[in-house]
């Protein structure tokens, strides 16, 4: 190591370039400046190994083949939302219209959000906590998407297990809500071809109160109060769900890449068969004209904006650990700058896709029953498992349609579920090192864990616990993990060292225009989300019913919990770390790897303003060129490779 005082010109004159070593590849020197005092400039530099990643983590787990990779972020990527959310938001904004902001939010943050943690999983090779080690005040956040991880899982299994109940359902000749006449109908029960009784406010289709009474019990409950005991037909189903994760799960992603080879193509070869269906019923032109219909003064309005923003958040994926811990199991040289490409553009022209299938039977169904298309448009489970159903029972030969549909289902929820599963055992066992040789029982653990959880949503009011952890586990929360996550890569760990690590794995730098997007454009936009969230938040509702304050309360601790892990870490961090404040702040964001050199007093990560006379991460500080302007010549000053 080479310490000393030089005039600014003579400077690099104390850099002697690195010898190569035959295993490691080229060495590189960093030249690191600490600070000046009376026009002198104290320097000193130090060679950077080769990353660790390659040495210890070459025992590693990998992908069996780079198409089950592919495949099982596609399928994470791709889930119910795709199907039951985009084609309405679509419908809703505008059209055709609404994919101007869909594809520019896209642009702008979606797909650098992918790529991003896409890059930080393969690099470190560790799940959503452990790859903190590249600035350990964070590790939080990683805590933070695990746990909503695991949130989501108490519920989205659910909608699993309805599917599979109807899939049941479907094996007869006359499907259950095709008529009124079943023990489970009402009074208000209208008989599903007598249209002349649709529009009345107390009547109800049999395809609804199929759902609601036949499947739910909903009726034999007075609200969240009053919750009863699991359905033990429902329980039956999550059974066989649990069981289906747990064996596609237990060995890693040696089994669940072998999974979604099923799990993620079943999906768009049932969409293409039910839109070849589709688009031969009359209306469904119709429909698929009011899909498309372009109005492009919707544009103005500020809530087509948020819908496009909110969709991007959610649809893709990142945030909940899933993409970090997949990628974590690829090879280090895989070029995930391609793979991010790919699957995110899958994804969304995924969802474009199935607006036609859909709205091609919602055309059906608006002509056939002679009302307009918004009374029978609409989102979320309803669409699903009322209204699809409801059409699907006036075709012909209607149970083999409502079995491929429900397959369909089945497929798009479970490699979802393994995806958000997966995040949470890969995530906790790469940080407690001992769960790796009990990976089957941890993950017989998890999943009966979640198992338990979902027993509240399969009992007589569990729609309204449904709805309540659907409404708060992964909302703002969410929104918010990601945006510290995007904060802790590009303004702590740097964007300059990010884009060196990318360069490592895959043999060139990003663009201007990622780097761009994850310094600045990014971590904005999704601060405008979180922002949004809480100023638009409503609470929770089902139909008429209102939640309890009590429901409320317990919904926005379930939120503050999973938000609560970041400052609790870093805080828990900061107070176990050696030395001074300034001692603890440079531990604290630098990384582990580097550590012994904050303990030779060598500060890689922040430096002092001299004009400031604060501390800083070195590649937030805007200062003279002449110590540092991390905004021009990315870090040139301060990372000088010879």
């Amino acid at each position: 190591m080479i310490k000393g005082r030089l005039p600014v010109g003579q400077m690099s004159s104390v850099v002697a370039p690195a010898k190569q070593s035959d295993t490691m590849g080229p060495k590189e020197v960093e030249l690191i400046l600490v600070k000046e005092q009376n026009g002198v400039q104290f320097t000193s530099s130090t060679l950077i190994n080769q990353p660790e990643t390659n040495a210890d983590n070459e025992e590693r787990e990998t992908w069996a083949k780079k198409i089950d990779f592919l495949l099982s972020v596609i399928g994470f990527a791709v889930d119910l939302a795709n199907v039951w959310r985009f084609p309405y938001l679509c419908y809703k904004n505008g059209g055709g219209a609404f994919l101007v902001p869909y594809l520019f939010f896209m642009l702008i943050a979606g797909m650098p959000l992918f790529y991003m943690e896409l890059a930080l999983g393969q690099y470190n090779r560790e799940g959503a906590a452990g790859v903190w080690k590249i600035c350990p005040i964070f590790k939080g956040v990683g805590f933070t998407v695990i746990l909503i991880s695991l949130y989501v899982g108490f519920y989205y299994n659910v909608i699993i297990s309805w599917a599979l109940f109807y899939l049941f359902s479907s094996f007869t000749g006359n499907l259950p809500w095709e008529h009124c006449n079943n023990t489970w109908n009402s009074l208000n029960c209208s008989d599903l071809f007598n249209s002349s009784n649709l529009n009345e406010t107390q009547r109800t289709t049999p395809a609804a109160e199929y759902f609601e009474r036949g499947v739910l019990h909903l009726h034999e409950s007075q609200g969240i109060n009053d919750l009863g005991l699991p359905r033990w037909q429902l329980t039956s189903c999550l059974v066989v769900v649990i069981v289906v994760l747990y064996f596609s799960l237990w060995k890693g992603v040696k089994t669940s890449g072998k999974v979604v080879w099923i799990t993620a193509t079943m999906p768009y070869m049932v969409l293409t068969v039910l839109l070849l269906r589709g688009v031969t019923l009359p209306g469904a032109i119709d429909g698929i004209k009011a899909y498309l219909s372009v109005d492009f003064l919707r544009l103005c309005e500020a809530s087509v904006w948020i819908d496009a923003a909110t969709q991007i958040c959610f649809s893709l994926g990142v945030g909940f650990g899933v993409l970090i811990a997949f990628s974590s199991y690829n090879k280090f040289s895989n070029n995930c700058y391609r793979d991010a490409i790919i699957t995110s553009s899958i994804n969304s022209l995924t969802s474009f896709f199935s607006g036609f299938v859909i709205f091609s039977f919602l055309g059906y169904m608006s002509q056939k029953h002679k009302v307009a298309l918004e009374e029978v448009a609409t989102d979320g489970p309803g669409l699903v498992f009322i209204i699809y159903p409801e059409a699907i029972a006036t075709l012909p030969g209607s149970s083999v349609w409502a079995v491929i549909f429900f397959i369909m289902l089945l497929t798009l929820g479970i490699d979802s579920a393994m995806g958000g599963m997966e995040s949470v055992i890969t995530g906790l066992i790469d940080e407690f090192k001992f769960l790796h040789k009990h990976r089957e029982l941890f993950t017989l653990f998890i999943v009966l864990s979640t198992f338990l959880i979902s027993l509240f949503c399969v009992t007589n009011g569990g729609i309204y616990v449904f709805t309540l952890l659907d409404h708060f586990a992964a909302g703002t929360s969410i929104l918010f993990g990601v945006l510290i996550e995007a904060i802790g890569i590009a303004w702590f760990y740097g964007v300059a060292r990010f884009s060196d690590d990318i360069e490592e794995m895959i043999g060139h730098r990003p663009g201007l225009y990622w780097r761009l997007c994850w310094k600045f454009v990014s971590p904005c936009f999704l601060l405008f989300m979180v922002v949004v969230s809480f100023a638009t938040f409503k609470p929770p509702y089902y139909g008429t019913y209102v939640f309890p304050v009590w429901a409320n309360m317990i919904g926005w601790c379930i939120a503050i919990s999973s938000m609560a892990l970041v400052p609790i870490y870093a805080i828990y961090k900061f107070g176990s770390l050696p030395g001074t404040f300034r001692d603890k702040l440079a531990y604290a964001i630098t990384p582990e790897k580097e550590h012994h050199l904050v303990e030779n007093g060598e500060v890689r990560q922040f430096t002092v303003c001299p004009f400031l006379f604060i501390l800083c991460p070195h590649n937030y500080c805007i200062m003279p060129t002449r110590y540092i302007d991390c905004f021009t010549h990315d870090q040139t000053v301060l990372q000088g490779k010879l």
